[in-house]
């Protein structure tokens, strides 16, 4: 958006808020707009919030989600049904089912769908990793993995991530469920 209208630090900050998901050119035009009328205190906190994503977050190693702890608030919580994993495609994803408010086991996250027209298979996406866990459970005296959701989108990405998830869980016995979507 090279325009003379606008200084270039401002075009700058344009041009990368467009590049989040769901943000054109107008609404970071919006945004940039609305962030140079703030207090300059409050566009550094803005400014040292996006810095620290990158120096507190990292990934659970046991479900993969975004946490600053490890594990993660869901799989360090003895309250959590340690039996129960529903699989989700996206971090974003657990936000959804735990507004739900209902589901009280843990989660891991695939962060991806297998879909082979964009190259993406299964060593692309966190599926051994929950083979892994699944099996670890099992060795370690505790009740062990019983029941594995599937929350895949019901994209054909999605779908297909579920279809080889549910054949190679299947195996290990432990029992297997697609979440419900669509009209009953």
């Amino acid at each position: 958006m090279a325009s003379k209208a606008l200084p270039p630090a401002l075009e700058r900050l344009i041009a990368d808020l467009s590049m989040l998901p769901g943000i054109g050119e107008k609404t970071a035009t919006r945004l940039a707009l609305s962030i140079l009328r703030w207090p300059e205190s409050r566009a550094r906190e803005l400014g040292e919030a996006i810095t620290q994503l990158h120096s507190r977050i990292k990934l659970c190693t046991t479900c993969f989600t975004f946490s600053e702890d490890d594990p993660c608030a869901i799989c360090g919580d003895p309250r959590r049904d340690h039996a129960i994993i529903c699989v989700v495609e996206d971090p974003g994803d657990i936000i959804a089912i735990e507004k739900s408010g209902i589901f009280r086991g843990t989660y891991h996250v695939l962060h991806g769908a297998i879909s082979p027209m964009d190259g993406i298979g299964p060593e692309d996406v966190k599926a051994k990793e929950l083979l892994k866990r699944i099996e670890e459970s099992k060795r370690t005296g505790g009740i062990g993995v019983k029941e594995v959701i599937i929350a895949t989108s019901s994209t054909a990405p999605g779908e297909a991530t579920a279809s080889y998830l549910s054949d190679i869980i299947e195996k290990s016995g432990v029992k297997v469920s697609r979440i419900a979507c669509g009209i009953p």
